[in-house]
């Protein structure tokens, strides 16, 4: 659905004095809708960082949307504040293969309604006039609006409480077709029937399955690896984590109503912050091989260190989860309490992670 309008302006048969494209994302939250956006930065600029992004919750006030365009002539702030929507940014965000520039207006329900007036000529004319009198010209723009309007409704579309469809769920080949009648609806209730008839297409998401989170899962892994050889250099080390591992990372950061919008936060929590303990206490060795498995209880991870053959040398199980408890094979069990309190405070000095102890001893 964006990609044809990609290919009209890449062919120079784009409409003139309009967008390029405007499109209406519409979903519950955690389901891909910035991401679209980042991702398609990515393959035309190189960059998912190439893009104008308007967070419209900073715009709740109506005086705030002065922000955009800057104060007129005669107001305080006049030349001293810089708008967010100048003809320099948006050529900022281009790239010499390609000169289309997107703009994202994320959670356009969350601003002022003077945010819809003001955008009318944008999405009509690719046209907006700054407070200095300058003109912004968005003929070389994709402009992306993403709402979650609707997105309570679409989720009992999907999920119903009560009723035979609870137990059966909604029929898949209707279910597109429902739900974009539902976000649209939402829609058409919140803005005016020009703001809406300026929108070229509306994209509907629904709620991630077990496949789709599981490519997330392997794509967020994939990241994390790739952030430990840029960081660590040659100190750097490969990453293996079970299937039971990963089932965890996914029942933990996972849900019909979030989507997948935690399971960052539970990768860094369960697994890079446990990883950087270790570096800091150079507990990996560099090119050691790493395996992630499911702790006992089933409550985290744990965390095994070798050697580059891969021969195990010790556990680490960050919070959540059970530390692995090694035979005691030196007799600390029979020192002194108050020698042997001492000795094992030192070995776990780093967080709990199991130490060799005739390394110590």
């Amino acid at each position: 659905m964006i990609i044809p309008y990609v290919q009209m302006h890449q062919a120079g048969l784009a409409p003139e004095g309009r967008p390029a494209g405007v499109f209406l994302l519409l979903g519950p939250s955690g389901t891909g809708k910035t991401r679209t956006v980042e991702a398609l930065a990515e393959v035309l600029h190189g960059s998912e960082k190439s893009l104008l992004k308007v967070d419209c919750g900073e715009f709740q006030m109506e005086h705030e949307v002065a922000k955009l365009i800057g104060a007129p002539p005669g107001y305080l702030g006049h030349r001293e504040t810089q708008p967010m929507l100048t003809q320099q940014k948006l050529n900022a965000v281009t790239s010499e293969g390609c000169s289309l520039s997107l703009v994202l207006f994320d959670e356009i329900e969350k601003a002022a309604p003077s945010m819809a007036r003001l955008l009318l000529g944008v999405l009509d004319k690719a046209a907006l006039r700054l407070g200095d009198n300058s003109t912004v010209s968005f003929e070389r723009s994709m402009i992306f609006l993403t709402s979650n309007l609707g997105a309570r409704a679409m989720l009992k579309a999907i999920q119903p409480d009560f009723g035979f469809q609870s137990m059966t769920g909604a029929p898949a080949r209707e279910l597109p077709k429902r739900l974009e009648k539902i976000g649209l609806a939402a829609v058409r209730r919140r803005f005016t029937p020009e703001f809406v008839n300026r929108i070229d297409a509306v994209v509907t998401y629904r709620t991630l399955d077990t496949d789709s989170l599981a490519a997330i899962l392997d794509q967020q892994l994939n990241d994390l690896q790739d952030h430990l050889n840029t960081r660590l250099g040659d100190r750097s080390f490969p990453l293996e984590l079970t299937a039971a591992s990963r089932q965890f990372l996914l029942r933990s950061g996972t849900s019909a109503q979030y989507g997948a919008r935690e399971l960052k936060r539970t990768i860094h929590r369960n697994l890079t912050q446990p990883l950087a303990a270790m570096v800091a206490g150079s507990k990996i060795e560099p090119g050691a091989k790493v395996q992630v498995d499911l702790a006992d209880g089933g409550e985290g991870l744990t965390i095994r260190t070798g050697d580059k053959d891969g021969r195990r040398k010790g556990d680490r199980s960050p919070a959540g989860g059970r530390r692995q408890v090694e035979p005691d094979p030196y007799g600390l069990t029979e020192r002194d309490p108050a020698a042997r309190s001492d000795l094992e405070s030192e070995i776990h000095l780093a967080g709990g992670a199991a130490v060799d102890y005739a390394a110590i001893l």
